[in-house]
C-alpha cells in the first residue's frame, strides 16, 4: 500500500471505543509493547501477547500469552487465528537481529484474516518494515517515535546514589514522547479505520533540555538533583566504563551533539490520532518518581 500524506484534523478519526477486536502484539514485554497491550485492554479489546517463552512472561490479567518467534514465522500460525490486528517490531531473537521474515509473516497474517498492521520503526531502515510498506493486502501504519521518556531511567542509579545527573551536551533539545502515547496511537491504528498507508512521527508536547528533564525529576521526587555537565571526552570515558560498545558511543555522540531535526520538533500526531493531548515529561516523572528515590531505611537502621 503506497504511503499517503494527509492533513490530520482533530476529530478526523472514529470514536474512541470500537467493537471488540482480537489483536496480536509482538514485542509485548518491551517498553512500547507493554503499553500497546495496556491501551488495547483499556479500550476493551482482546489481547494476545507473543513471547518466546510463555513460562517466563508476566502480563496483565485478561491477556492471552502465546508462544512464538518472529524469526520462525510458522510458530505464529496458532497465534494469528481469529486476529484482526497485528503489532510488529523489526528485530528478534536473543541478539535483537533485524528480522528478514517480513514477507512470510505478512503472508500468514493475510491468510488468517488480519486487516491492520502497525510496525514500530527501529530507528533506521529494516527489511521487515520495508516488507510491511510494500504490502497492499493490509492497512499498515508505521510508528516513528522520537526519544522515549523512559530513557531517563538510565539516570536513576546516579540520582539515587548521589543526587546527580552527569551528561554531555546539556543544552540539546528533545521532543521526547511518553511510551504510553506510542501505545495509544498503536491501539487506535490497530482497531479503527483511516490509518492505512500512513507514517506517524510521534513526539511529546514540548521541547526539553537536559536541565528541564532534571528539574522535572527533582520536583517529582521532592529532592534537588544536580546536573553535572561533562565534556565529550568525559562522557566517552563514562560510557566506556559502563561497558557501552564503541558503535553505541559513536551513536550517542552524534545524536546528542547534533540531534536530528525530527527529534527536536514537536508535532501534534498523538492528540490528532487519539483525541487527547500528549503527556508531558513532568507527568512521566511523577509516574516514575519511585525509580529515582532511595528506598526508605528500615526501622532497625
Amino acid at each position: 500500500m503506497p504511503l499517503r500524506t494527509v492533513v490530520v484534523r482533530k476529530g478526523f478519526y472514529g470514536p474512541l471505543m470500537t467493537q471488540t477486536q482480537k489483536i496480536l502484539v509482538t514485542g509485548a514485554t518491551g517498553t512500547v509493547g507493554r503499553q500497546v497491550v495496556a491501551e488495547l485492554l483499556a479500550r476493551g479489546h482482546a489481547v494476545r501477547a507473543l513471547t518466546r517463552d510463555v513460562s517466563r512472561a508476566a502480563f496483565p490479567a485478561g491477556v492471552e500469552a502465546v508462544q512464538g518467534d518472529l524469526a520462525d514465522p510458522g510458530t505464529l500460525v496458532p497465534a494469528l487465528e481469529g486476529v484482526t490486528g497485528l503489532h510488529l517490531i523489526t528485530f528478534g531473537g536473543a541478539f535483537f537481529a533485524p528480522l528478514e521474515t517480513g514477507p512470510r509473516l505478512l503472508e500468514l497474517a493475510r491468510a488468517a484474516g488480519v486487516r491492520r498492521v502497525t510496525v514500530l520503526h527501529g530507528g533506521g531502515p529494516s527489511p521487515l518494515e520495508d516488507a510491511v510498506r510494500a504490502d497492499d493486502g493490509v492497512d499498515w501504519t508505521v510508528l516513528k517515535p522520537v526519544e522515549f521518556m523512559s530513557n531517563a531511567l538510565e539516570w536513576a542509579p546516579g540520582i539515587v546514589a548521589s543526587d546527580e545527573v552527569r551528561e554531555p551536551f546539556v543544552s540539546r533539545l528533545s521532543a521526547m514522547v511518553h511510551e504510553g502515547d506510542i501505545g495509544a496511537v498503536a491501539a487506535v491504528a490497530l482497531t479503527e479505520e483511516g490509518h492505512g498507508g500512513r507514517e506517524y512521527v510521534l513526539t511529546g508536547p514540548e521541547l526539553l533540555t537536559v536541565g528541564d528533564k532534571v528539574a522535572a525529576i527533582s520536583a517529582a521526587r521532592g529532592r534537588e538533583t544536580a546536573l553535572v555537565e561533562l565534556t565529550e571526552e568525559e562522557a566517552v570515558a563514562q560510557w566506556r566504563a559502563a561497558g557501552q560498545p564503541e558503535d553505541v558511543i559513536a551513536f550517542l555522540i552524534e545524536v546528542y551533539g547534533n540531534t536530528p531535526e525530527a527529534g527536536r520538533t514537536v508535532v501534534g500526531t498523538v492528540e490528532q490520532v487519539t483525541g487527547r493531548p500528549a503527556r508531558t515529561f513532568s507527568q512521566w516523572a511523577a509516574e516514575h518518581a519511585d525509580a529515582f528515590t532511595a528506598p526508605a531505611a528500615s526501622a532497625a537502621e
